[in-house]
C-alpha cells in the first residue's frame, strides 16, 4: 500500500515538473498549460500522450 502511494505521489511531482518545464519552454509562444490539479491529474494518470492532447486542445481552441 505504501509503495503505491510512494508510485503516485512520484508520478504527480513529475508531471508537475514537465508542465513547468513546457510552459518555460513555450511562453513566448503563448500555448502555456495551467498547472492546476486537473492538468496534473489528467497527466498522471494518462502518461505525456495525454499531456500532447492537452497541447492539442489548447493550440485549437483557443
Amino acid at each position: 500500500m505504501l509503495k503505491k502511494l510512494f508510485k503516485i505521489i512520484k508520478r504527480v511531482i513529475i508531471s508537475s515538473f514537465l508542465l513547468y518545464g513546457y510552459n518555460l519552454l513555450v511562453q513566448p509562444i503563448g500555448l502555456i498549460l495551467p498547472i492546476n490539479i486537473y492538468t496534473v491529474g489528467i497527466i498522471s494518470l494518462l502518461g505525456v500522450p495525454s499531456m500532447l492532447a492537452l497541447i492539442f486542445i489548447m493550440f485549437f481552441i483557443y
